[in-house]
């Protein structure tokens, strides 16, 4: 059993048109007993760290990070703790320029795996992988692509005791992105 089987838990992103979805299950499991988070500590450090960093950046350069920036500063804060890794292989996802979607994951060392469709974590990410490959078709729109990945992240955790109760599933677009920008500068 790998130490990342001992807590369940998965995660998907998906590329739509000018769009992307995130979506994880809501169970998250430790041997004998069902536990709110996996990981916690190491979740928990890893979140400040990067929390911190964001607002040094933010600060320093008088702007938000783009997608890619905040994925090369998480896989340097998981490079730094390599030889006693955070237990988390983290899922990124954003807009970039001009509205593209930006998503990759990573191992707990820090390596990055970009992909131009979706990617996956997890304990459920053998069968996420192969529901996503059958359900996945380029462009699709913000409806249809919640569709896709809420059927694809359902047909999974079905198949895996480590991971289910339902899920979570969150679809960016950069409508809600300037509506939440407008609405923070209202308030």
């Amino acid at each position: 059993m790998s130490i990342f089987e001992y807590n369940g838990s998965v995660v998907v992103a998906m590329v739509g048109k000018n769009c992307f979805a995130i979506a994880s299950d809501r169970r998250l499991e430790s041997p004998r007993s069902t536990i709110i988070s996996s990981s916690a500590t190491d979740v928990q450090t890893l979140y400040q760290r990067l929390v911190f960093r964001h607002k040094l950046y933010q600060l320093r350069e008088e702007r938000d990070m783009k997608p890619e920036t905040f994925a090369s500063l998480v896989s340097a804060i998981l490079y730094e703790k390599r030889f006693g890794p955070y237990l988390c292989q983290p899922v990124i996802a954003g807009l970039g320029e001009d509205d593209k979607p930006f998503i990759c994951t990573m191992d707990s060392i820090g390596a990055k795996e970009l992909a131009k469709d979706f990617v996956v974590s997890g304990t459920a990410s053998e069968s996420l992988y192969g529901a996503c490959e059958a359900m996945y078709k380029p462009d699709m729109e913000a409806e249809e692509l919640f569709e896709t990945i809420s059927q694809a992240l359902l047909s999974s955790v079905d198949r895996d005791c480590l991971s289910g109760w339902g899920g979570h599933v969150y679809v960016v677009t950069p409508n809600e992105i300037k509506e939440r920008i407008l609405k923070g500068r209202m308030d």
